[in-house]
């Protein structure tokens, strides 16, 4: 077996990681791992053979024993993980780590956004934030790098704990916590306690926690720590459809859909601020930025206002977007909204519970998945009395992309919102 101190040597001579057989850059080293549906130890000879100068593996081939290229270990991704953490300790460059149930990643494309005006920093592409996307991205630090930027994501107890033994942050931020994932976590109390493992680290190392200090629940579990607060120092302005605010004395302008976002975009402002970054530098990046995420997004099409914020959706980020859209001072509004996922023996009455504040609100609403359409079933015509008329359901994207063909939209403020797994993010294209 190879220790963690020899793969390391290898890994500085051979500084690129891959997961992939498909692809394998010249010199990289692939480690082959396993997941439910695949072995990635069945294709290490072929990841050799395009390029990779090694393979980690934990199953290997008796013809492969004696190939001095691979190297057997008893756990590829808990190999993986050390190797990052050992390299993240090598280092030891200061890292921030970012988790929270909504707008982490929003907040850390922000914060990285601001950072970069004064920093080389390292931060999380796309949402690599799980047990396999932390290691990699941790993987990429160089001595160059100033700073990193770690998101961390979880669905079930003691996710965020693995991953901040592999990341070690200095600082953190927990963008806040919301009902998601239930059917991992048990409860709202087991989100509590898994996004609060980012404050148990952060406790442990001595390290400092920039939190919304008007959030209960977080400064409900932030005893004992270092703490720098954000929420008192921005003022709402106005969000029609950006979000405009106050900060600092300066009037911020971004390309933001939401109210909502205003704590992440403070988030942003104060971990700047921290880290010395002009304010001029700080307003300027946070108005500069624009999404393409799927996330707050605003596409003017052909014919439609659209407000995509198609990458998930729980109870909590689902009501924040909705009433946000209701308080838009736009006319022929739309819903397209699809299943909030992995909610557990609480869907029916999470999605019981949009139905009635969409016609609370009066709000033409388009429901695609299952759970929506068990909710609208179970409703009385006294929960939504008048309104069921305005309320269409659809089995998936695939029936709802037939129905808008037949029945194109037009002159419309369209919400588009769902959880990933709804494929909701093909729809703009032909709205």
């Amino acid at each position: 077996m190879i220790s963690i101190e020899q793969l390391y040597d290898l890994f500085e001579q051979h500084p690129v990681i891959t997961t992939d057989s498909r692809d394998c850059p010249a010199g990289s080293i692939f480690f082959a791992l396993k997941g439910e549906t695949f072995n990635g130890n069945q294709y290490a000879k072929q990841a050799l053979d395009k390029g990779c100068a090694y393979a980690v593996v934990d199953e290997i081939a008796k013809e492969d024993e004696d190939d001095k290229r691979m190297f057997l270990v008893d756990n590829v991704l808990l190999t993986l993980q050390q190797l990052a953490q050992f390299h993240r300790r090598r280092l030891g460059t200061t890292v921030i780590g970012i988790t929270g149930t909504n707008g982490k990643t929003t907040t850390k494309e922000l914060i990285a956004a601001v950072l970069k005006r004064k920093y080389n920093i390292l931060y999380t592409q796309g949402n690599f934030n799980n047990s396999i996307g932390v290691p990699k991205t941790v993987l990429q630090l160089r001595p160059e790098h100033e700073l990193a930027v770690i998101e961390m994501g979880a669905s079930h107890p003691g996710d965020i704990n693995e991953l901040v033994n592999i990341a070690e942050p200095n600082y953190g931020i927990i963008t806040n916590v919301g009902r998601a994932h239930l059917l991992g976590f048990g409860s709202f109390e087991g989100v509590v306690r898994t996004k609060g493992e980012l404050y148990d680290f952060i406790r442990q190392h001595g390290g400092t926690v920039f939190i919304n200090a008007a959030d209960t629940n977080l400064m409900g579990i932030a005893d004992g720590l270092r703490l720098i607060k954000y929420a008192d120092d921005g003022n709402f302005i106005s969000s029609d459809p950006f979000l405009r605010f106050k900060w600092n004395g300066h009037e911020v302008q971004t390309q933001l859909i939401g109210a909502y976002n205003i704590n992440n975009a403070l988030a942003a402002a104060m971990i700047g601020h921290n880290f010395g970054v002009p304010d001029d530098d700080i307003c300027q990046a946070l108005s500069e930025y624009t999404p393409s995420n799927n996330r707050s997004q605003f596409v003017q099409t052909a014919t439609n206002r659209l407000i995509v914020d198609a990458y998930n959706a729980n109870p909590t980020s689902m009501m924040a977007s909705l009433r946000n859209f209701s308080d838009m001072k736009a006319t022929n509004k739309l819903a397209i909204l699809g299943d909030m996922r992995e909610l557990g023996e609480v869907s029916q009455d999470e999605h019981c519970n949009i139905i009635r504040f969409l016609a609370s609100q009066g709000i033409e609403a388009w429901l695609v998945g299952g759970e929506f359409a068990k909710a609208a079933d179970s409703l009385s015509t006294s929960d939504i009395a008048g309104y069921a008329s305005s309320v269409r359901c659809f089995a998936d994207a695939e029936a709802i992309k037939h129905y808008i063909a037949d029945n194109q939209p037009a002159d419309r403020t369209i919400l588009v919102k769902g959880s990933n797994g709804t494929r909701l993010f093909t729809l703009p294209e032909i709205l």
